[in-house]
């Protein structure tokens, strides 16, 4: 605890441990004030788009069925879902309420951990405690609101930690039973906190050098509701998104050994943070990679070699680094392996190990230095945080708005081929088309080094048709959205735009060929049954145009373009004495 707030505490007569609590609220609000001036970014489109979520009845949908979300999510966490359909009956779509409860939870989660460090004796518990708090890699999962899953997985996977070891201790059932509990509720708001029974057998080798069969016994519960909640998971996972990489077990665990060293350099160094890191290349002939894997084994071997000079401690601190980390190591195929192997949101909870040997270390050789020195480093102390903060206010400038996010991950990462599409596609929308085609030209070319991927190259071929068309060029968009359909021939976006801009260009035969094709794909889909009846309607056939509405209108009847048309049309046939 800092001598400021024992001497503040000692004037004042408050409690240390309430001041102590409540300067890591200020150091969370002072850090993260610009995400109350934070938009919805990328994946928050949810919060807006998901049915779910806006209707009275979709808190039966979130827990029941799943599927209902599967446009935005592919996992089961109903209890992540169930607080945004809460909010939305609070404060509808309005950013600022989310990000306000991002911020209390990431609060939690600092006093939550300052507690289990001082339970756990680890010196300096308090200030790693601010050091988490200020982190900037924990701006991600923070400020972004969709990252709200880590911040809630971890409030349960803490709590249930503490009632784990206060079972230990007191053997109190109850606590057992609090400590099952939470594990699960935090199961059901994401996947990765899994690894929490191996690191309470991590707990108990720390405490007392070996693992008995007592504490085997203890967690082989925990263990086993783990388990079975990850393979449901994993199994509806994958039926939404059969996403499978070949990497051998040799590339996966040489894509482990970065990622490893990833996470722990920008932990101590947090410079050029990116919500999309660039994705390296795998291979057994990558030195660096096995240099990162080879020094990973070095490491803990080393802290093995050294636990009885040094204590188990250390070592104890980077296997619960190592452990908590390893859902998103590469061993298990995920979807976001498509873009990247590593995420700052990844490391939110594995991270506190590390912070807790780095500052345990640094608290415990204080304290064998004379007084002078332990008072003025200890103020020196308060020199990292501030810059850790001040890292941690310019990062969380970045979830502003889309432009400006996207714009970020740009500049980091010139090879994120998704984000600048996705910068292409809000300067569309914002009617910057120039802006527009220069991100989309970027996406054309970083896509033609990936011939593999058919389907980003045909939607980088969109974006550009897309931008062109809007700044007037027909021709050029034609040939755009022609180059994506020879790419990928199902590709029905193209289908649509160049449909429309046929009807636009006046070529009512080629448009009503091309939403005849797209009707054989998808027949249910009202709008392509509205370009169908314009197309019919432009080659002076009003009464199958009208049939064209009418089943439009059928399948959707708020569709107002087809209302509109249908109106329209009735209205020309009465004139025509048709």
């Amino acid at each position: 605890m800092p001598e400021g707030v024992k001497a503040l505490a000692s004037a004042t007569g408050a409690s240390p441990v309430v001041l102590a609590a409540l300067a890591l609220g200020v150091l969370v609000a002072a850090s993260y004030f610009p995400a109350t001036l934070a938009g919805f970014v990328w994946d928050d489109v949810v919060l807006t788009g998901a049915k779910p979520l806006q209707s009275a009845s979709g808190l039966w949908q979130i827990w029941f069925e799943p599927r209902s979300l599967s446009d935005y999510e592919g996992h089961y966490w109903p209890i992540l879902y169930t607080t945004f359909w809460l909010e939305n009956r609070l404060w509808g779509t309005d950013p600022l309420g989310y990000h306000l409860v991002n911020l209390l939870l990431h609060t939690g989660v600092t006093l939550l951990l300052w507690r289990l460090l001082k339970r756990l004796a680890v010196p300096g518990a308090w200030l790693a405690a601010a050091v988490f708090a200020v982190h900037p890699l924990h701006v991600e999962p923070v400020v972004w609101v969709i990252g709200r899953k880590d911040l809630l997985a971890a409030v349960f996977y803490l709590a249930a930690a503490l009632n784990y070891l206060r079972f230990v201790e007191r053997q109190r059932r109850r606590h057992y039973g609090y400590a099952l509990a939470l594990f699960t509720l935090g199961l059901l708001c994401k996947s990765i906190i899994v690894s929490l029974p191996v690191a309470l057998l991590i707990w108990h080798w720390g405490k007392r050098g070996r693992v008995t069969g007592a504490d085997l016994a203890r967690v082989a519960p925990l263990l086993l509701v783990g388990l079975c909640l990850i393979a449901a998971d994993l199994a509806f996972y994958k039926d939404r998104d059969p996403t499978a990489f070949d990497y051998s077990p040799l590339e996966r665990a040489l894509i482990a050994g970065q990622a490893l060293w990833f996470h722990a350099g920008k932990l101590v160094w947090p410079a050029g943070l990116s919500v999309i890191y660039p994705r390296w290349e795998v291979g057994a002939g990558n030195a660096p990679a096995w240099a990162c894997l080879l020094g990973a084994i070095a490491v803990i071997t080393g802290l093995w070699a050294a636990r009885r000079r040094i204590g188990r401690g250390a070592l104890a601190g980077v296997l619960l680094f190592v452990v908590t980390l390893s859902p998103t190591l590469g061993f298990v195929d995920y979807g976001y392996m498509l873009f990247s192997f590593v995420a700052d949101r990844y490391q939110y909870l594995a991270g506190a190990g590390l912070i807790a040997v780095l500052v345990g270390a640094a608290a415990h050789g204080v304290r064998h230095l004379p007084g002078r020195w332990q008072t003025l480093l200890r103020a020196l102390a308060a020199i990292p945080l501030l810059i850790l903060g001040a890292l941690t206010w310019q990062q969380a400038g970045i979830y502003r708005d889309n432009i400006t996010f996207y714009t970020h991950i740009t500049a980091i990462n010139p090879q994120a081929r998704l984000a600048h599409h996705n910068l292409g596609l809000e300067h569309y929308r914002a009617g910057r088309y120039e802006d527009a085609l220069a991100a989309y030209r970027t996406e054309q070319r970083l896509a033609r080094n990936h011939p593999a991927d058919p389907i980003r190259n045909s939607r980088a071929h969109l974006g550009v048709g897309q931008a062109v068309e809007a700044l007037g060029r027909l021709d050029e968009a034609a040939e755009h959205y022609q180059r994506a359909l020879q790419i990928s021939p199902r590709f029905t976006p193209a289908s649509e735009y160049l449909g429309a801009l046929r009807i636009r260009q006046k070529r009512y035969a080629e448009a009503l060929d091309l939403f005849r094709e797209l009707l054989k794909i998808s027949p249910g889909l009202a709008r392509f049954h509205v370009g169908e009846g314009v197309a019919l309607a432009g080659l002076n056939r009003p009464h199958e145009a009208l049939q064209s509405y009418e089943r439009a209108l059928a399948l959707d009847p708020s569709l107002e373009q087809a209302r509109t048309n249908r109106t329209s049309l009735l209205k020309f046939m009465q004139r025509n004495g048709g």
